[in-house]
């Protein structure tokens, strides 16, 4: 089995933080800093409303870059115990684009693929079942997550076994369900650390002629849209489709298929097989060349450690003006990327009176990480009507602006990326 370990190396469990000396992919040290927000808590640990401030962990957000295999990744390994903790309280199902491109997902890779009703689908990171309720009754499924949130999909008649993605858990599906015809890794392959032994896992777990798709926050995306929001200790590592066609290669797995999608503000999704087993798109090679300015060259990469900056600037001007006039602002939604810039720009609940969530979420009656700032149910912001409403998921601005006007919103919205900006209608 190839490993490539030496950039990091703990007892699971212990609470403790590694720094990468050397790259995650190709084990290069040579590695460049691009960006650094500062010390960051945990997204997902979120305290109870009313209880009092103590003394809480936050970790380095660094961006490093492998000038080698071009992979952009954090400076930091948590360990995935601190990260993901049994109560994490993200599920997939309660947004709409998640559900529309798990959907999406399964009509194209039915196209691509002759899955056959036997076939065995396993979705690694697969939370509440989301992605594989489109493949069940169809073909046979599997989840695999480390979350206490899997037994909703258990409930849901989804199989789900929930452990971490490791060899005892492989060697547990190859036991009781056999080889796998279809692996997914959605908004999760760039989490895991010692990312070359997953890939080699995934290998062991894959049938002869079987698929391993990925779906993971898009480096090229992430530089066009100022996302550095999307930076935060649970994702390692930020693919562009340079920097995962060498690490699936060096595995004997070859991208097929690629593909831009919407979620998460923009992500990438890759098929990879054994090499042969499928005709490679032209799709593939159309977005290599495409990524080429921004990910091949270290210029690109500093301009965009200085756009950040501005953003930051930007946003603290606006929300200046506003607060010296003497009106409120609540934040709309509060997805882990909303702890990052709340963080990084250093918002209080001086500033943002609370952040509201649809009804149900697990956030609500939580504080945001790292801060006094309340999250409430959204019915507050028809109730109590804000001034302003900060978009904290500004990627899905447009879907969510019209739905919050129809229900009676009559203030303005604050969309904070990639540049801060006002809208009144």
């Amino acid at each position: 089995m190839t490993s490539h370990n030496t950039f990091v190396s703990r007892a699971a469990g212990t609470g403790s933080s590694v720094v990468v000396e050397r790259c995650q992919i190709c084990d290069s040290p040579d590695l460049d800093s691009i960006l650094f927000l500062g010390y960051l808590p945990p997204v997902n640990r979120m305290n109870p409303i009313g209880e009092k401030p103590r003394e809480q962990s936050a970790y380095p957000a660094q961006l490093l870059y492998c000038p080698r295999c071009h992979l952009v990744q954090l400076g930091l390994v948590v360990d995935p115990h601190v990260l993901f903790p049994p109560e994490y309280p993200y599920t997939s199902s309660t947004t709409k684009i998640l559900r529309e491109n798990f959907a999406e997902l399964y009509r194209e890779c039915s196209a691509v693929i002759d899955l056959k009703k036997d076939d065995l689908v396993v979705d690694i990171g697969s939370n509440d079942g989301n992605l594989l309720s489109n493949f069940k009754d169809r073909h046979r499924v599997l989840g695999i997550t480390p979350e206490e949130i899997g037994r909703i999909a258990i409930e849901r008649g989804i199989p789900t076994i929930i452990e971490y993605f490791t060899e005892k858990s492989v060697l547990r599906v190859l036991s009781e369900y056999g080889k796998a015809r279809l692996i997914t890794a959605t908004n999760v392959f760039a989490h895991i650390e010692n990312v070359n032994n997953i890939v080699e896992l995934i290998l062991s777990l894959l049938q002869p002629g079987g698929v391993f798709i990925s779906e993971s926050h898009y480096f090229l995306s992430l530089v066009e849209t100022l996302q550095y929001d999307t930076i935060y200790h649970e994702h390692l590592r930020y693919y562009s489709l340079h920097s995962l066609k060498g690490l699936l290669e060096s595995h004997g797995l070859e991208i097929f298929h690629a593909k831009r999608i919407p979620t998460h503000g923009g992500s990438v999704r890759v098929y990879a097989a054994r090499k042969g087993d499928y005709p490679v798109r032209k799709t593939v090679t159309e977005l290599l060349e495409l990524e080429k300015k921004v990910v091949l060259e270290k210029k690109s990469l500093m301009e965009f450690k200085n756009k950040v900056v501005i953003s930051k600037l930007s946003l603290h001007e606006m929300l200046l003006r506003i607060k010296e006039k003497g009106e409120r602002i609540y934040g709309i939604s509060a997805p882990s990327r909303a702890s990052t810039l709340i963080n990084y720009v250093g918002l209080d609940d001086g500033i943002l009176d609370c952040v509201l969530e649809i009804k149900g979420s697990h956030k609500i009656g939580k504080y945001v990480p790292g801060t006094l700032i309340p999250v409430e149910e959204e019915s507050r912001l028809f109730t109590d009507q804000p001034e302003y409403a900060l978009l904290l998921s500004w990627h899905i601005a447009d879907e969510l602006m019209p739905k919050l006007r129809g229900r009676g919103f009559r203030g303005k919205f604050i969309i904070p990326l990639p540049m801060p900006r006002i809208v009144c209608d």
